[in-house]
């Protein structure tokens, strides 16, 4: 059907092609088995209603083992027979933290957790019963341990804010991690601390938040720079960024909020943040702004704030209901005008999350919090650097265009309210890293300015 987006994947006996569809951003799947042994065979519907999320975690003969959150919004896994047409068998049940993928290596069963916002990896036998956990280097995030069934061998990558990605072999019948790669680095990352605490949102909500910065800085508030995303089921997980460094070395605070609208805490998590619930991503971001100026760990004097995509939406909107609490604003390639995305490139796959403007009910929240149709004459706002590029054929660069100019005419004393055009350029993927490099100096050498960060020299 020309509505659904599919992909393809052929199961590692060789067997079965495993095709998946869906429509929108949701992860709602219908799923459909071809058996490649037979010519001309008829795809059997697995999944006839894309209402679940499925991802394929190996098979032994006709027994498909299923990652699912059917009935279980943290997610759990399955066995189905679709030969026999038995009926499904939950074999590991749902957890407090969000099973995030599982895969058969070699007789066991490798699960892959979130339990907040930080990757642990189970062990299961094929029948469920648990095998313990398999040791990771440290606190962060590992993604990998591809479907292997012929061997008991599987690699994974490892990272966190202070470390790139390396990566590990994993030998399922010992329960041995031992490293394959990893890349020179022309810094200690053990001279770099990565902290997590946890704050309380204005609805009672508990939000996790790191805290990434150097070992050695003096004693006090410091310039800070807070990241969110909340959105799209999309988790915010440690992970290593070279843009981040160079605000870390040079003697600031990087802090990731992993607000609702994510993923980190399953189905849940992301219901609690998008459609009618959207305003809990700004409070939640809001709150996180607070946490660390009431923990001293910055002033709204010091507070950057950036965000991405959805995220230039976060920084837009919240800079609109609380311009008294951020120094500056880093919006980047943003959905900022809420009542018309829909019109434009790939923005009506976004009514998952967002709603339809063309729905009074969804209007009416929708405008309640869109940047381009918040922004308030004589309010004075925190300077502002908006990031866009004239070909994204994501995020049209008009939300920013629109979006500036109503900030520069409604704030003519306050500011200053500048937009950063790359040219010949899109979203953001892809983008050559000269491009990335000229970009991010720009957008920290404005924060670092508002925020009064002057680089630290020595260890």
């Amino acid at each position: 059907m020309p509505e659904l987006n599919h992909t393809a994947e052929v199961s590692s006996d060789g067997r079965w092609l495993i095709i998946t569809s869906s429509s929108g951003t949701d992860e709602r799947y219908e799923i459909r088995l071809v058996d490649l042994q037979r010519k001309g065979a008829t795809p059997i519907v697995m999944v006839g209603e894309a209402t679940n999320d499925w991802a394929y975690a190996g098979n032994v003969g006709t027994r498909f083992f299923w990652r699912t959150d059917r009935d279980s919004p943290r997610s759990r896994i399955v066995v189905t027979d679709p030969i026999r047409r038995t009926a499904m068998r939950e074999i590991v049940p749902q957890d407090e933290a969000t099973m995030t993928g599982a895969s058969i290596v070699g007789d066991v069963l490798v699960a892959t957790y979130l339990r907040d916002a930080k990757t642990e990896v189970r062990r299961f036998s094929l029948d469920g019963r648990p095998l313990g956990t398999v040791e990771l280097p440290g606190i962060g995030t590992a993604s990998g341990f591809s479907i292997n069934q012929d061997g008991s061998e599987a690699f994974f990558a490892f990272s966190s804010f202070n470390r790139p990605a390396a990566i590990f072999r994993y030998d399922s019948a010992t329960n041995a991690v031992t490293t394959f790669a990893e890349p020179g680095l022309s810094f200690n990352p053990d001279a770099i601390s990565v902290e997590q605490s946890f704050f309380t949102s204005k609805d009672g909500t508990r939000i996790p938040i790191f805290l990434v910065r150097r070992k050695d800085l003096p004693p006090g508030p410091r310039p800070t720079l807070l990241y969110g995303y909340g959105g799209f089921n999309i988790s915010v997980l440690p992970g290593f960024s070279p843009r981040w460094m160079g605000w870390i070395e040079g003697g600031g605070v990087l802090a990731v909020a992993n607000i609702r609208g994510g993923g980190e805490y399953g189905k849940e998590w992301h219901d609690a943040g998008r459609l009618a619930n959207k305003q809990n991503v700004f409070d939640d971001f809001i709150g996180a702004a607070e946490h660390l100026i009431a923990t001293g760990v910055t002033t709204n004097r010091q507070l950057a704030i950036e965000g991405r995509s959805n995220g230039g939406l976060l920084v837009g909107a919240v800079v609109n209901q609380r311009p008294d609490l951020f120094a500056v604003g880093l919006p980047a390639v943003g959905v900022m005008d809420m009542l018309r995305f829909n019109q434009f490139t790939a923005g009506r796959y976004w009514v998952d999350d967002y709603g339809d403007p063309g729905v009074e009910a969804d209007f009416r929240i929708l405008r309640d919090y869109s940047p381009y149709h918040n922004i308030r004459q004589g309010v004075r706002y925190p300077p502002t650097f908006t990031t866009t590029a004239d070909t994204d054929d994501r995020v049209t660069p008009g939300h920013s265009f629109k979006y500036v100019a109503a900030l520069q005419h409604a704030d003519r004393q306050g500011g200053p309210h500048l937009i950063r055009i790359e040219t010949r350029a899109g979203h953001g993927a892809g983008k050559p890293t000269d491009k990335q490099i000229e970009e991010f100096a720009d957008m920290y050498g404005f924060a670092a300015h508002f925020t009064g960060l002057r680089p630290m020299v020595g260890r």
